[in-house]
């Protein structure tokens, strides 16, 4: 699936006019030959053409196939197939005694139609305004070129949210970390169970009659919401970053990015008023969400960080001597350093998901 480009960032160094016709390149079903602008010759017999058909029905099915796999915690977990970890709490502590809320202010229906909608409307839009007013082409084997530009930008977006959504699941089902409301679902109270303040409960029998409510209790690391609002609204203002070209208002297009991102906010703020999530699963949520739509639009920046950090590796083997031959790859190495060892701290660990 080709990412989306901006001609402005560093996810692409072409200049501004040549980006469309060189990443949807093609002759249209003219009969042409040769790309445009590219110099490669495309096969102009009927047997190449349908070769060529056939290797590119291949690769969509392959782009399904991907989708599927990629989506596969996600549907584990909501359809109930793996239950969350059972983790214990402490005795005493307050952070599980929040009440339960009937009423969220931003309900799972409305968080993934809105951000589906939002995201997937805009970016239709801005694909059809491309190729009814800018004249983009295709090379696909689709001769629509409305089809073949949705394909593309649309298909993108929604693996996204497949893989951040499945990492989300993973990480709740692993973790299993106690939601706020937790003792209020399960129908307890510390003196109810008669354990001793600060020591560790590691198993309790709920009073709740739905078994199904006391296992969402256990997923509340790391917040959904949080993450999939991130991801399409950020998704969204990288969209309108690399294809909002109108400069008649300077100050429109940051604005409106600067409302999508506010809105991803609100929505992860919300799960803490309502009591679904600790804030550092919400923290969490905002940081996975934005690095899976940075991941997704802009994968070149993360190859050259890879490149940059073999370049130093190889460099040190080489000369014996630490050499790093940018700043880019001495945050790569310091990062990859902190988070390993901070996990590697059992207490500093138990810390984040018992607290």
């Amino acid at each position: 699936m080709q990412k989306l480009n901006s001609s402005g960032t560093h996810c692409n160094t072409l200049p501004r006019d040549a980006e469309p016709q060189l990443r949807l390149a093609d002759s249209g079903g003219s009969g042409e030959g040769r790309e445009n602008g590219a110099g490669k010759h495309f096969p102009t017999q009927p047997e190449d053409q349908g070769l060529f058909c056939t290797k590119r029905k291949m690769l969509v099915a392959l782009d399904v196939i991907c989708l599927l796999v990629a989506s596969i915690p996600f549907f584990a977990c909501e359809l109930k197939a793996v239950t969350p970890y059972e983790r214990g709490f402490f005795c005493g502590d307050d952070t599980i005694t929040y009440p339960y809320l009937e009423k969220e202010a931003i309900p799972d229906t409305l968080l993934i139609a809105g951000g589906i909608a939002i995201t997937g409307l805009t970016i239709a839009l801005g694909e059809c305004y491309r190729v009814r007013f800018r004249g983009v082409l295709s090379r696909a084997f689709v001769r629509n070129r409305y089809v073949s530009c949705l394909y593309k930008e649309l298909g993108s977006f929604l693996f996204g949210c497949c893989v951040g959504q499945s990492l989300t699941n993973m990480a709740k089902l692993s973790v299993g970390r106690l939601r706020p409301y937790f003792l209020s679902v399960c129908n307890i109270t510390y003196a109810s169970i008669k354990c001793i303040p600060g020591s560790y409960v590691s198993q309790v029998i709920c009073n709740q009659p739905n078994p199904k409510m006391v296992e969402e209790a256990r997923k509340s690391f790391f917040s959904g919401h949080a993450s999939f609002a991130m991801y399409t609204m950020l998704y969204l203002a990288f969209y309108l970053q690399a294809r909002l070209s109108w400069r008649g208002a300077r100050l429109l297009r940051p604005l409106v990015q600067f409302l999508l991102v506010m809105l991803a906010f609100y929505t992860g703020l919300s799960r803490i008023s309502d009591y679904r999530h600790h804030p550092t699963d919400v923290l969490t949520g905002f940081i996975q969400g934005g690095l899976i739509a940075y991941w997704v639009v802009c994968p070149g920046l993360f190859s050259s960080l890879q490149d940059e950090f073999l370049s130093a590796f190889r460099g040190v083997r080489s000369n014996s001597s630490l050499f790093l031959p940018s700043h880019s790859a001495l945050s790569y190495v310091v990062s990859v350093y902190l988070l390993t060892s901070f996990l590697s701290l059992p207490a500093g660990f138990s810390h984040l998901v018992n607290v």
